[in-house]
């Protein structure tokens, strides 16, 4: 069965049973919390939220997919891809578990002549989550499944949510037995390569909040009302109805597969299993790059822009390890177009732009290719000249990072220049990258920058750092960019033309200014022409390395031009650089204290130092105590006060790890390393840093507080110098303002304060309680006082202010129960805190046969307000935030139960 086939039924089959066909939403939703949509259910998220009110009770789509996070993993594993196709049906508020699961049993099983996918029962499985009875009892009542192919899970594998603050709840999924041939038996538990799964249901029940992990988060409450949410991967029933072993195999991806197979010297599934993971890249990552080109990005060094560069750049390598010579990227878009265009007309609509996008980033990667091929050339040969046979992790990752070169692309390459690779050193720089790109994603400002315009400059060799000796030195510029493009002159406009100041760079053979690395920010400073260009002055506010070597200075020119090859005056702010050595310097202070309070297992997972401020993050399990950090800090500063003197010197790193030198996170060290010595045995770190001359110019060092920044992961803070002293003056001023109005000495604040918020939280308490209960007795009065509007007893009523959503809903409850069996309605609204104004809306029996609903007339009333809300027949709620129109929402509802 093909798979626009399989689409077909999918939708077909729900429409049939009353769901409304709604189209796939765009890849890009105006949602801060996702870079692309990675669920079926990302679009209706509002309605199960409560936020808006669905058009349909029920709905089915297709929806468009993408999850990168393990783009590295594609290929390596058969059942998984970048782009999916996820079919879903969705309730919100109609059926929940039984009918979702007649649902997908009926497509499931019934006969293809039936409009159904025609698989064995006997091989389908179903799992639960772990106390889920209801759900194993409708397995075997409506699947007659049996309950050794039912299995209980956790919450990791059956406890649905997006990994965002959101919608969640348990789910079931469905699993299908490829049989023996794939692995053991005993389950999805067991072996999940051999039981495949094809769906999953989800109970859409409650809201959670912030958390770490699929495990790690907090349930913040039922949502409004219970919905349902399904996904069936499209193409993994497709690999099973098609009886192919793979996802790659099916009839959307093989035609890709087949076109590279046709063109490289090696073909596909021929027991290459390196090759057969190029070819998948290939297929799966063309796709996903042509769907997100459809959708509007295009190629660029950050979010969405970045998640396709690297698409498209891994196809490129890919087909080059597989010996595939010349352009490939047209033809890959074409053979796209074909396959996808029948269910995704705008690939064939929009495909001229689509392949111009995808061919222009092939022919620009091109050349970084070659210039990467040039800069392996030089690092081979210079292995070959020392005797060795192994390139360095370090030469590896340069290729990485700075040229984008795969590692599968350098071992190919060594390889063939009778060389292998120190694999484990390339790893573990690739590890530390990530880690700190975690730590602080804004510290590396160039890591996805377009750096071929620099290329020249940076293999002409690396800039002259002078700033460990002198804050001002002469220099000549080397070369000029705007917007990342090298021009021969840039100059200051009276009439405010000039680019802006983040846009221009400048180049200088040898500069005094530090450039931002090893967790000290860059430092800031000037720079002057002299001679012929002495008119010429520029503000630098940043400096970045590029390739590790080459230092950039960013400047906003404030007057005259400056020229390539001009002499000039580059100059540090002296100020500044003595506030990022007090900082920089009480890292090292701060590290130390803390592997001498914590032990040696306190192991540096990143740092931050700017002039004032410090931060340091570690590894370490749990939150410090108050007693640790105190005692981290009183380390600190008796080692200031020792005055110690902080030593520089370089040596081989082999002698500086045995004197015990720590290496700063996630710098690369040469063969000849920096030494920063402070307090003999106190402090001793490789570093390139700038630094005091002795400890006790680092002043006093305040340690903010301590936190988590990931799991195993804590950070603390520290003012030094003046920034601690005016810190400090600041906390000494509060308390003493504390102590004067609690009229208490400074000592006794904090236990005065407890004892005061202790007793706020008393009285809020009894405040609450008093409000709902005059809330109760003034909707008694009302259900007594009740108006007749026709037939109908209607209660509408403005509450007193304070009263919450869910107070209101069980205030409406109690006053229709007085009501009898008349026909009734009551609307409730207040104003809540924040500037809310909640309102519901009941109806009982007698007046929805008159034809009353609680759903539309809590429109009605939330169209008074500025509100939206919804429910069903016989309650509904919402919320608005224009309290001014109370009365009015009031009148609303009245006039809509007189017109009944």
């Amino acid at each position: 069965m093909q798979t626009h086939e399989i689409r077909k039924r999918f939708l077909d089959h729900f429409v049939k049973a009353g769901h409304t066909e709604v189209p796939s939403a765009s890849v890009i939703l105006d949602d801060p919390n996702l870079l692309f949509v990675n669920a079926g259910m990302v679009q209706f998220v509002p309605f199960f939220l409560g936020a808006r009110t669905a058009p349909w009770d029920r709905a089915t789509s297709v929806q468009k997919c993408i999850r990168t996070p393990d783009i590295d993993e594609v290929g390596i594993t058969t059942r998984h891809n970048t782009f999916f196709q996820m079919a879903g049906n969705f309730s919100f508020g109609d059926y929940f578990k039984k009918g979702a699961i007649e649902f997908a049993w009926t497509l499931l099983t019934n006969p293809t002549d039936q409009g159904g996918y025609g698989f064995d029962p006997e091989r389908l499985w179903a799992t639960v989550y772990l106390d889920d009875d209801e759900a194993i009892e409708l397995w075997q009542e409506v699947a007659g499944l049996p309950a050794e192919r039912i299995q209980r899970r956790g919450m990791a594998d059956n406890y649905w949510s997006m990994g965002i603050p959101g919608p969640c709840g348990p789910s079931s999924e469905i699993y299908y037995d490829r049989g023996p041939d794939y692995g053991v038996d005993g389950g999805p538990e067991a072996n999940e390569d051999r039981y495949i799964e094809i769906w999953n249901l989800v109970f859409m029940q409650n809201e959670r909040g912030e958390g770490t992990s699929k495990e790690d988060f907090e349930i913040l409450g039922p949502l409004p009302r219970k919905n349902i949410d399904t996904g069936m991967g499209i193409e993994r029933v497709a690999c099973l109805l098609q009886d192919v072993d793979n996802v790659y195999e099916t009839d959307l991806l093989r035609p890709v597969i087949d076109l590279m197979a046709a063109r490289a010297p090696r073909g596909y599934g021929q027991g290459n299993h390196d090759d057969d993971v190029r070819y998948r890249i290939i297929a799966d990552h063309s796709r996903t790059a042509a769907i997100i080109i459809g959708d509007g990005v295009s190629p660029g060094n950050e979010g969405r822009g970045y998640v396709l560069r690297r698409l498209l750049r891994r196809i490129i390598r890919a087909a080059k390890l597989l010996g595939i010579d010349g352009a490939v990227m047209a033809d890959l878009m074409s053979t796209v177009r074909d396959a996808m265009g029948p269910s995704y007309p705008e690939l064939v609509s929009d495909f001229e732009r689509i392949q111009r996008i995808a061919v222009a980033e092939e022919t620009a990667f091109t050349r970084t290719l070659a210039s990467g091929s040039r800069l392996f050339a030089d690092a081979a040969d210079a292995t070959r000249a020392s005797g060795a046979t192994v390139l360095s992790g370090a030469d590896a990752f340069t290729l990485h990072d700075t040229y984008g070169f795969p590692i599968e692309l350098t071992l190919e390459m060594a390889s063939e220049a009778g060389l292998s690779v120190d694999e484990e050193g390339f790893r573990g720089l690739m590890a530390e990258q990530r880690q700190r790109a975690k730590a602080d994603a804004a510290a590396r400002k160039h890591a996805h920058a377009d750096l071929s315009a620099y290329r020249e400059l940076v293999d002409a060799g690396p800039t002259e750092f002078t700033g460990f000796d002198e804050l001002s030195s002469d220099a000549r510029i080397l070369g000029i960019f705007v917007d990342g493009r090298r021009v021969p002159v840039v100059s200051h406009s009276a009439g405010g033309d000039a680019p802006p100041a983040d846009r221009i760079e400048l180049v200088l053979d040898r500069t005094p200014l530090y450039a931002e690395s090893g967790g000290q920010i860059s430092d800031v400073g000037s720079i002057v022409g002299t001679g012929a260009s002495a008119t010429a002055k520029a503000a630098v506010t940043d400096v970045q390395k590029i390739a590790k070597t080459l230092f950039v200075h960013r400047v906003t020119v404030e007057s005259g031009e400056f020229v390539e090859g001009d002499t000039v005056t580059a100059a540090v702010d002296p100020k500044w650089r003595h506030g990022a050595t007090q900082g920089h310097s009480g890292t090292h202070m701060v590290h130390a204290a803390l592997r001498q309070v914590l032990g040696p297992n306190a192991v540096q997972a990143g740092s931050l130092n700017r002039p004032g401020y410090l931060r340091f993050d570690f590894n370490w399990q749990g939150a410090l105590t108050d007693a640790q950090k105190a005692d981290i800090e009183e380390v600190t500063n008796e080692a200031v006060e020792a005055d110690f003197a902080v030593h520089t010197f370089h040596t081989e790193l082999d002698k500086a790890k045995a004197m015990g030198a720590m290496a700063l996170f996630g710098e690369n060290y040469p063969d000849e390393v920096r030494v920063v010595e402070i307090g003999g045995p106190f402090s001793l770190e490789l570093c390139g840093g700038t630094h005091v001359r002795n400890s006790a110019q680092i002043g006093p060092v305040t340690i903010l507080g301590e936190s988590s920044v990931g799991s195993g992961v804590r950070r603390v803070e520290a003012y030094v110098g003046l920034d601690s002293f005016r810190h400090l003056a600041k906390e000494r001023a509060l308390m003493a303002g504390l102590a004067s109005s609690l009229k208490v000495p400074s000592e006794e604040v904090p236990a005065r304060v407890a004892n005061l918020v202790e007793r706020l939280r008393a009285a809020e308490k009894e405040l609450d309680r008093v409000r709902l209960a005059n809330a109760r007795a003034a909707a008694a009065n009302a259900a007594a006082g009740a108006e007749l509007v026709g037939k109908v007893r209607l209660v509408a009523q403005r509450m007193a202010g304070g009263i919450s959503g869910a107070d209101l809903r069980s205030l409406v409850g109690d006053v229709r129960g007085k009501l009898g069996s008349d026909p009734g309605v009551v609307a409730l609204i207040a104003e809540g805190d924040g500037g809310s104004v909640p309102y519901v809306v009941a109806v009982n029996a007698g007046a929805q046969d008159l034809g009353l609903n609680a759903n539309d007339l809590v429109k009605a009333l939330g169209a008074a307000v500025g509100g939206r809300g919804g429910g069903k027949a016989d309650l509904a709620q919402g919320s608005g935030s224009d309290a001014s129109g109370i009365d009015a929402a009031l009148a609303a509802v009245r006039a809509e139960v007189g017109r009944s």
